[in-house]
């Protein structure tokens, strides 16, 4: 299994994809080189998705920062602490639940960090309000793994649609099927395929 570890990685990715695939190597030509992308793993970055869900990047942010001064950043202090303590956090009360049950799941984090893509996305959507996007999220940036790809994520769907010129968004299912030609750097397709959906929509002036 090939884990994406630095800067050099994403570029050997994007120059196998680049040379499968005109299309590829036309976006890449757009974004320039790609960003690692890769963040903290365990408990506290599932944590984060699960405080991320419905809410903008900033109101995210000021929550899982009241969290990390309350020190309620490990399942056994979840566990401790009152719903009135994470309540005055910002998280309402089907995320305390969400938060309650990840707490409780006792996931061996160490060992995920060696599993398949499969096994850990298995692992965590066991875990209600943990879905099959922020599982392949976590082993996609928290894990490294360079063959893993978030099809149900919209940017990434408009985004090939730009890519290959189709004439209406893939779903789920098709862009799934699609990302199977990209393997075994379907990681680095996301990358790619989310920085030309920024600099795609800047230039339209949506974001």
């Amino acid at each position: 299994m090939r884990i994406i570890h630095g800067p050099a990685d994403v570029a050997e990715g994007a120059a196998w994809l680049a040379a499968r695939d005109p299309a590829f190597a036309a976006a890449l030509a757009v974004t320039g080189p790609l960003p690692l992308r890769r963040r903290g793993d365990g408990f506290k970055a599932v944590q984060a998705a699960i405080v991320g869900q419905q809410v903008s990047v900033a109101a995210a942010r000021v929550i899982n920062g009241r969290l990390r001064d309350a020190g309620l950043t490990g399942p056994r202090k979840v566990m401790w602490a009152t719903d009135d303590d994470l309540r005055a956090c910002g998280l309402s009360r089907q995320k305390i639940r969400y938060m309650r049950e990840l707490a409780a799941a006792r996931i061996d984090w160490a060992g995920l960090r060696t599993a398949p893509t499969e096994e850990v996305v298995d692992t965590l959507v066991r875990v209600p309000g943990i879905g099959r996007w922020t599982a392949e999220i976590y082993a996609m940036f928290s894990l490294g793994h360079a063959d893993v790809f978030a099809p149900g994520d919209l940017a990434l769907q408009e985004s090939a649609r730009l890519v290959f010129g189709l004439t209406e968004r893939p779903s789920e299912r098709a862009l799934r099927a699609m990302a199977e030609r990209w393997s075994p750097w379907r990681a680095v397709a996301a990358r790619l395929l989310w920085d030309y959906y920024a600099r795609a929509k800047a230039r339209e002036g949506v974001i």
